[in-house]
């Protein structure tokens, strides 16, 4: 079985990672077996690493109910995420430091000083890193440079396996994200005999994104972070990068924007939230991508784009191939969070109901609340892009509308059939009561519930 180990460096690669969750519970086709999801963050409390990680949890516990045998028909969480570590995460050890502190400068002598005073300024090296390196690759690429010997770096290497692959994600404009993917790709490209399989990392498929300025901060005098900034810092890493990265992956995937919304100045931590972005999304894309793609040794270099030049993206404004990648399993899930959230409490009298044994007493047990805590994140996740700028907008994302089909835009319904002199919950319903019938009833009632919903929103996308 081949895994695909997937490094989010930073908050954009928690962020990057939430994506992909969400794209692989509506059933974007992953030709990996199962994903590994791992975090490098020194900021532990960062607010975005800790909606990822439960969000990566919820999945587990969902998909721990299902089964994927060869009569199912359910491709909703198929593909299994597997973890190292219960919080998915590589601890980076003495971050919470100050960075003189942490790199023993009391102890330096003078030349030794004078030198360290040409690399690091005094704010540099007064800075406390319990937040990350707020935007100073030059103390991250020093203090990341350690996490190859921590055992959950080594708990990797012990279980990589022949046709595994890697794939990174970092940001090229911040601190974290840009010195942690070279040190990273350093450390698996020239693994020594102290780790095992090391020579199976040496010659890895390696995949990385690079995510270059898609958002900007707010002007605050009190934060180390400048917006500024980075533009200069993303030219000096791709320079680096040139000469000292692309040469070492099989394919390097570049994605930013020109458009973009200032968010709050936080430096990290807790405070540390940024509303979702189509770039992560368009990023777990690429994840997929390489996942899909067979095994090369040429360094290809791949950038992403879209159709039409606008500030609200809808399916139609997409590319064909990223449009059929994404637009029936997104929409599959919306419906079926949808249906789920304002109906299914109301419907259990159905035929359907029956048919796959669900009643009160299912809506109250652990899996459904996992499931509906997954799918308010999801929606959260889907209206949060829509605001964002440049957004991503292609529902009308409001609960209430009966008319739930009529709720994607820029996409005519075909005329007559099951829509016409009927509401569109109502069929919705008729379609639920007809594939109850097609379902294993030898499969336990999470199976039931979750492939029943799966075919049931399979035929009205396709019939639409």
């Amino acid at each position: 079985m081949s895994k695909l180990y997937v490094f989010g460096i930073g908050g954009t690669g928690a962020r990057v990672l939430k994506s992909l969750s969400f794209l692989l519970a509506s059933g974007v086709a992953c030709k990996s077996d199962s994903i590994v999801p791992i975090i490098i963050d020194p900021d532990s409390a960062n607010g975005d690493l800790s909606k990822t990680t439960n969000i990566l949890r919820h999945y587990q516990k969902i998909r721990k109910e299902l089964s994927f045998d060869t009569s199912s028909k359910n491709e909703f969480f198929k593909t299994p995420i597997e973890s190292l570590s219960p919080n998915f995460s590589i601890k980076v050890q003495n971050s919470n430091k100050r960075f003189k502190e942490f790199i023993d400068y009391g102890t330096l002598d003078s030349k030794n000083k004078a030198l360290i005073s040409l690399l690091f300024s005094e704010k540099n090296l007064n800075a406390d890193m319990e937040v990350g390196f707020k935007g100073n690759p030059n103390m991250g690429s020093v203090v990341l440079n350690q996490f190859n010997q921590s055992d959950d770096f080594k708990a990797f290497a012990s279980s990589f396996a022949q046709g595994d692959k890697i794939f990174i994600i970092s940001s090229i404009f911040g601190g974290t994200g840009a010195s942690g993917f070279p040190l990273l790709l350093k450390n698996i490209r020239s693994a020594d005999s102290s780790l095992d399989n090391f020579s199976l990392l040496q010659n890895a498929q390696i995949g990385a994104i690079s995510v270059l300025p898609y958002f900007g901060v707010k002007k605050d005098e009190g934060s180390d972070i400048e917006k500024s900034t980075f533009v200069s810092k993303t030219k000096a890493a791709l320079r680096y990068y040139q000469h000292g990265v692309n040469d070492s992956v099989n394919a390097m995937y570049y994605i930013g924007d020109d458009v973009n919304k200032d968010y709050e100045n936080n430096e990290g931590s807790t405070a540390q939230k940024n509303d979702a972005h189509f770039i992560e999304l368009a990023s777990a894309l690429a994840i997929l991508n390489f996942a899909n793609t067979s095994e090369s040794d040429e360094n290809q270099v791949k950038e992403f784009g879209i159709e039409n030049d606008v500030n609200s993206i809808t399916f139609n404004h997409l590319n064909d191939k990223t449009k059929f990648t994404i637009y029936k399993p997104l929409t599959q899930y919306y419906l079926f969070h949808l249906y789920t959230k304002t109906k299914l409490r109301g419907k259990l009298d159905m035929n359907f109901a029956a048919n796959i044994g669900i009643n009160s007493n299912f809506l109250a047990e652990d899996f459904y609340s996992t499931l509906r805590g997954f799918n308010d994140a999801y929606w959260q996740w889907l209206v949060q892009m829509s605001k964002n700028e440049r957004g991503f907008n292609p529902f009308t994302l409001e609960e209430s509308n009966e008319n739930v089909l009529d709720s994607i835009k820029g996409i005519q319904l075909k005329n007559g059939g099951f829509l016409q002199g009927t509401s569109n919950y109502e069929r919705f319903t008729e379609k639920l009561n007809k594939t109850s019938k097609q379902i294993n009833k030898s499969v336990n009632i999470e199976n039931r519930f979750v492939e029943n919903f799966y075919l049931a929103t399979e035929n009205l996308v396709k019939e639409k």
